[in-house]
């Protein structure tokens, strides 16, 4: 296969058109195009505000350069390039992937690979600076048959996983052995994200018209080695367990979950559109999921009479499989859902302590910050065990869980703010929960007016997910646990000789 000329297009899901139900695309930016290579490792990086609680999908677009032209166009003009593939993620995949590195097939042509992408990101630093820096070389090794090399330099910056990310190129210098570069200015978060002491790998090659530049020599240095003449982060993994209340209300009530198949209930299976307990299970799943590393959920149910003897229970699995409750990503739990509706007879009371007790008994078997349960629990029901409920969430304060409760329907959720504990910090027996662990929201403050589903279920996420972070952090900070430190700095097999003058 021929060589390409390949730059990347990056494009932001900025929001939903509700009239003509589509997605607008904004285009973020376009790296710079990388002549002759199957390979290409692009320098220019972008800087995105990240929120943990919404969901910020990203799309990306490889084609190959067909002019200078093409920066005059709108943007997405691809027709006009030769599509190489393209691949869709959030940002929050990225975020939640090993070391924050992600690779993805590329898509788009029928029947064809268009090889992988590799996504990488990384907080930045409040460093500020910037620095201006010049190098030159003394009789680098000569590359060329004909004449001397042309030589030019490439920076990494190192990661925590050891891994190293593309961050500067100088210019080519032609025909030289002893080569004096451009000064050029950098943010110094972009070498080293303010931390002085990371490394910084700098290797030399000559340049090649037809793109298989000759590897001259790298060394290793560090910005404090640069600046005076003289590396961490860590990812956790959040487990997910979802909690759908099947149990129905006091009878009589007018908000009965009812039958699922009338529609008159909360479970009623709309072949056009998804019920409330369906829209919040995707609503926060989906962006929570990204933080999952198997994406592999167990889901339980509650309040509900089982077959085939109608055994009453509060904490059933969803997919039926007792030994096995775990469903693959929010659309294997949505469809185990679904099918329990067909096989379980819903049934009261509302109980949620059995359920809080279940996701504690994993969470205290992993207490070294390795992982962090988050319990979803879905009901609209009056909870009926409120006394059992708080000592069980009191006792859950104190391992590395949150729940997140949403009620759907008109019932009154009075206890459930009691449980949030935003004014009042909850207690049981006089002993107060070590932490506040729980959120509280009532799903129909977020319906909207004009029964634009998709913007309902971004309003709940964004609430219903805003303190896991604070709730996450304050678990690590009051049992000392810190992040890991990085890899030790990758070290070269030989150095060149260079002069850096800054």
């Amino acid at each position: 296969k021929t060589k390409s000329n390949t730059w990347l297009q990056i494009g932001l899901f900025t929001s939903w058109i509700s009239l003509i139900s589509t997605i607008f695309l904004l285009q973020f930016g376009r790296t710079e195009v990388i002549d002759n290579t199957l390979n290409p490792d692009f320098v220019r990086k972008y800087i995105l505000d990240y929120f943990f609680e919404e969901k910020q999908n990203l799309r990306f677009d490889l084609s190959e350069f067909a002019g200078e032209f093409l920066n005059c166009l709108p943007p997405f003009f691809c027709w006009f390039q030769d599509f190489l593939g393209q691949t869709f993620c959030t940002l929050g995949e990225i975020v939640g992937s090993p070391a924050s590195r992600l690779e993805k097939p590329l898509g788009g042509i029928p029947g064809k690979k268009c090889g992988t992408i590799v996504l990488s990101a990384e907080e930045l630093s409040n460093c500020r600076d910037s620095a201006t820096l010049q190098f030159c070389a003394n009789k680098l090794d000569k590359k060329d048959f004909f004449g001397k090399s042309d030589p030019f330099m490439v920076f990494y910056r190192s990661n925590e996983d050891g891994t190293f990310t593309i961050c500067h190129k100088t210019e080519v210098v032609k025909n030289t052995l002893n080569p004096v570069w451009q000064p050029f200015t950098i943010p110094v978060r972009a070498l080293c994200n303010g931390d002085f002491d990371r490394t910084i790998k700098v290797e030399v090659y000559d340049w090649d018209r037809d793109g298989s530049h000759d590897f001259i020599g790298d060394y290793t240095t560090s910005y404090r080695e640069l600046a005076r003449g003289q590396s961490q982060f860590n990812v956790y993994e959040v487990s997910v367990v979802t909690l759908l209340s099947f149990s129905k209300c006091h009878p009589g009530s007018p908000w009965s979950t009812g039958n699922p198949s009338q529609s008159t209930s909360l479970h009623y299976m709309n072949p056009y559109q998804l019920n409330a307990y369906a829209m919040a299970l995707k609503a926060v799943g989906e962006i929570i999921q990204d933080y999952d590393s198997d994406k592999m959920f167990p889901a339980l149910g509650f309040g509900a009479k089982l077959p085939p003897d109608g055994r009453v229970s509060h904490e059933f699995p969803l997919n039926g499989n007792m030994e096995n409750p775990y469903c693959n990503g929010i659309e294997g739990i949505l469809e185990a859902y679904h099918q329990s509706l067909r096989t379980v007879q819903l049934y009261g009371p509302t109980n949620f302590a059995p359920v809080v007790n279940h996701v504690a008994r994993y969470a205290a078997a992993v207490q070294d910050g390795s992982q962090y349960f988050v319990l979803l629990i879905i009901t609209d029901g009056v909870i009926s065990d409120m006394a059992q409920t708080k000592e069980a969430i009191v006792n859950a304060a104190k391992l590395p869980m949150s729940i997140i409760i949403v009620g759907v329907g008109q019932a009154e959720f009075d206890a459930m703010v009691e449980l949030d504990g935003d004014d009042i910090r909850i207690s049981s027996r006089g002993k107060l929960a070590e932490r506040d662990i729980v959120q509280f929201v009532p799903f129909r403050d977020y319906m909207d007016r004009t029964g634009n589903h998709v913007l309902s279920m971004a309003r709940l996420a964004k609430d219903v997910l805003a303190e896991i972070p604070d709730q996450f952090i304050s678990y690590m900070k009051s049992r000392g646990i810190k992040p890991n430190p990085a890899p030790p700095p990758y070290t070269p097999p030989g150095h060149t000789h260079h002069h850096t003058q800054i």
